[in-house]
C-alpha cells in the first residue's frame, strides 16, 4: 500500500464525509452520525476501502498504519481542546449541582450498566467496557445543537456544560485506568499485578499533572504572552507543548490522550486559551473525523446485527434511564421542573469518548469487535434521538408535562431566573489601534457597556472595559462577542478585508456598523456592504460615534 492508495482513502473519506453532511444539513443531524455512516458505506457496504484492522494493535504497515496515526492525532487533540475548557476559574464556578449530578450520574449510571450489561450475558470485563460508554455524554454534540438554539447562555444550558466539565475529568480517570488494565493484560493476570500497574499509571498522570499546573504558573505565562502577539507562533507553541506531553505520557506508559489533555489543562490557565481552541478546531475537525469514518468502516454489520437487542436494551436505559437519574439529582437542588427536564434530556445519549474507549479496549485486546459494534450501535441510536429532543426540548417538556409523569420528581414549580451570561445592548470595538482606544475611552465615559476585541494580549491591557482576544475574521469570535445583540460594532482596523468581512456579517445579522474608512478607495466597497456609519478621520469619527450614540441612547 503506497502513499497514492493512502491519499486516495482519504480522499474518499473526506468526499463522501462533505456529500453526507450537506446532504444531511436541514436534518440536525450530528456530524459523528455522519461520519460512522460514511465509513459504512465506504467500508462494509461497499467494500471501497478495508480498514478492518485500522483501529487495533495488530494492522499491517501502509495505509491501514497511516490512518490509524491520523486517528490518534484526532483523538489526542480532541482531549487537548477538552483540556483547554477547564481553566480552574471555570471548574469553581461549575457549581454544587453540576458536580454532583455529573458525579451521582457517573456512579449509578455505571453501576446499573454493569448490572443490565451482566444479565445480558457478557462477562466481568466486557461489562465494565459496555457501563463505561453509557456514562458518558457527548460534549461535542450537546454544545454545537446548544449553539444552534441559542441556549448556551440558558440556566440549563450552563448546569449541561457544567456537568460535561466535570464528566471530562472522570475521562481522564477511566483512560488511565485503562492504561493501567492494559499494560496488565486483563482477566489474565493476577490482582497483585493488576493493582500494582493502575498504581503506577494513576502516579504517572498525578506526576504530570503537577508539571501542567507548575508550568502555566511559573513557566507557560511570559513566552506565552510573547507568542501571542503573532497567532500563527501562539498556534505552533500550542501543538509543541501538546506533543511534548503527548511524548512524556509515552514515556510513562500512559495514553497520549492523556498527555494531550493535561497539555490542554496547563494552558487553560492563560490568558489566549479562548483563541487557541477557536484555532486548533479547525485541525482537530479534520482528524477526528477520520477517526470515526475509520470506526464505521471497522465496524462489522455480522456483528451488529447479532447484537441488535443488547444494543437496543442499552440504548433504552441510556435515553430515559440517564434522564430519570439526572431528574432526581438536579430536581433536589431547588431548580424549576422545566430547568431540571431540559438539563436531563440535554444529556442522553453517550459520547465521542464513548467510541474511543472501546477503540482502545479493542486495541489493547481487552474486548472484540462485538463490544465495539454494540457501543456503535448504542451511540447512533443515543446521539440522534437526544438530538432531536434538544432541538425540540420545549414542546417534548410541554408534552411530558401534560402527563403529570413529572410531579414524581417533586421539581419546583417556580420559574428560575432569566439566562445569564450574554451581552446585550453593549458596544463592541474591534482592533486597538489609537482611534480604537479613543473609542474605548470616549464610549466607557458615557457610561456604555463596551467590549474590546484585538489579536494581541498587550494592546487589551488596562483598559477599562471588557476584553477579548481574538481575530474577528472568523465568525465565532465575533458569536463570542454577542455580535447580534449589540447596540453597535465598530471596527477601528485599517485591514480591507477583515473591515468587509465584519460589514457583512453585521449587515445579514440586522446590526449596526460603524467601518474605519482609511482610504477613500474602500468606501464604495464598505457602502456597498450595507455599513451604516463610515469613519473618515480618528477626531471626527471619535466624534461622530458620540453623537449617534446619544441618538441611539435618545431613542432606547
Amino acid at each position: 500500500m503506497g502513499e497514492g492508495q493512502l491519499l486516495q482513502v482519504l480522499g474518499l473519506m473526506v468526499v463522501l464525509s462533505g456529500v453526507l453532511l450537506v446532504a444531511a444539513r436541514k436534518l440536525a443531524i450530528p456530524s459523528i452520525i455522519l461520519f460512522i455512516a460514511a465509513g459504512l458505506i465506504l467500508g462494509p457496504i461497499t467494500g471501497l476501502v478495508d480498514l478492518s484492522s485500522a483501529l487495533s494493535h495488530d494492522h499491517a504497515d501502509g495505509t491501514e498504519a497511516a490512518i490509524a496515526i491520523i486517528a490518534e492525532l484526532g483523538i489526542a487533540l480532541l482531549l487537548f481542546l477538552v483540556g483547554l475548557e477547564l481553566s480552574l476559574d471555570r471548574i469553581r464556578d461549575v457549581g454544587k449541582v453540576a458536580v454532583a449530578a455529573g458525579i451521582g450520574q457517573v456512579v449509578f449510571t455505571a453501576a446499573i450498566g454493569f448490572v443490565l450489561a451482566m444479565l445480558l450475558g457478557f462477562t466481568t470485563v466486557e461489562s465494565f467496557f459496555l457501563a463505561t460508554a453509557l456514562t458518558f455524554s457527548s460534549t461535542v454534540v450537546v454544545v454545537k445543537l446548544l449553539d444552534q438554539k441559542k441556549d448556551v447562555h440558558a440556566l440549563y444550558g450552563r448546569i449541561a456544560v457544567g456537568i460535561f466539565l466535570v464528566q471530562d475529568l472522570v475521562v481522564i480517570v477511566a483512560l488511565t485506568f485503562l492504561a493501567g488494565l492494559g499494560a496488565t493484560g486483563g482477566e489474565a493476570a493476577g490482582m497483585g499485578v493488576i493493582l500494582r500497574d493502575l498504581g503506577i499509571a494513576f502516579a504517572g498522570m498525578a506526576a504530570m499533572l503537577v508539571v501542567a499546573l507548575v508550568a502555566s504558573r511559573w513557566v507557560l505565562p511570559r513566552p506565552f504572552a510573547w507568542a501571542a502577539r503573532s497567532p500563527e507562533t501562539l498556534f505552533i507553541w500550542s501543538l509543541c507543548w501538546c506533543f511534548a506531553f503527548v511524548l512524556g505520557a509515552e514515556l510513562m506508559s500512559l495514553s497520549p490522550e492523556i498527555g494531550a489533555f493535561l497539555a490542554g489543562v496547563s494552558l487553560a490557565q492563560l490568558g489566549c486559551a479562548h483563541d487557541l481552541r477557536r484555532r486548533v478546531q479547525p485541525l482537530m475537525n479534520f482528524f477526528i473525523a477520520v477517526f470515526f469514518v475509520t470506526l464505521g468502516a471497522q465496524m462489522q454489520l455480522g456483528e451488529a446485527s447479532e447484537q441488535l437487542l443488547p444494543a437496543l436494551v442499552l440504548a433504552l436505559f441510556v435515553l430515559i434511564g440517564n434522564p430519570f437519574i439526572f431528574m432526581i439529582i438536579i430536581a433536589r437542588f431547588g431548580y424549576s421542573e422545566e430547568t431540571s427536564f431540559k438539563t436531563s434530556v440535554t444529556v442522553a445519549q453517550i459520547s465521542e469518548f464513548s467510541f474511543i474507549f472501546a477503540a482502545m479496549g479493542l486495541a489493547a485486546g481487552l474486548i472484540d469487535d462485538s463490544i465495539l459494534a454494540i457501543v456503535a450501535l448504542v451511540g447512533l441510536v443515543t446521539i440522534v434521538i437526544s438530538a432531536y429532543m434538544i432541538l425540540y426540548n420545549d414542546a417534548l417538556y410541554a408534552l411530558v408535562r401534560r402527563t403529570g409523569v413529572l410531579k414524581l420528581f417533586r421539581a419546583s414549580q417556580t420559574p428560575d431566573d432569566a439566562p445569564a451570561g450574554a451581552r446585550e445592548g453593549h458596544v463592541v470595538i474591534i482592533g486597538m489601534n489609537t482611534l480604537g482606544r479613543s473609542l474605548v475611552s470616549a464610549m466607557h465615559d458615557r457610561g456604555l457597556q463596551v467590549l474590546a476585541i484585538d489579536t494581541d494580549p498587550q494592546k487589551l491591557r488596562e483598559l477599562p472595559c471588557a476584553t477579548m482576544l481574538g481575530n474577528v475574521e472568523f465568525l465565532p469570535v465575533l458569536e463570542e462577542a454577542d455580535f447580534r445583540t449589540a447596540r453597535i460594532v465598530i471596527s477601528a482596523l485599517q485591514i480591507e478585508d477583515t473591515n468587509n468581512l465584519v460589514a457583512y456579517h453585521c449587515d445579514r445579522a440586522d446590526v449596526a456598523c460603524a467601518i474605519h474608512a482609511f482610504d477613500s478607495a474602500v468606501t464604495t466597497e464598505l457602502a456597498d456592504l450595507g455599513v451604516d456609519y463610515l469613519i473618515d478621520s480618528k477626531r471626527a469619527g471619535i466624534g461622530r460615534m458620540r453623537e449617534r450614540l446619544t441618538a441611539l441612547e435618545v431613542r432606547t
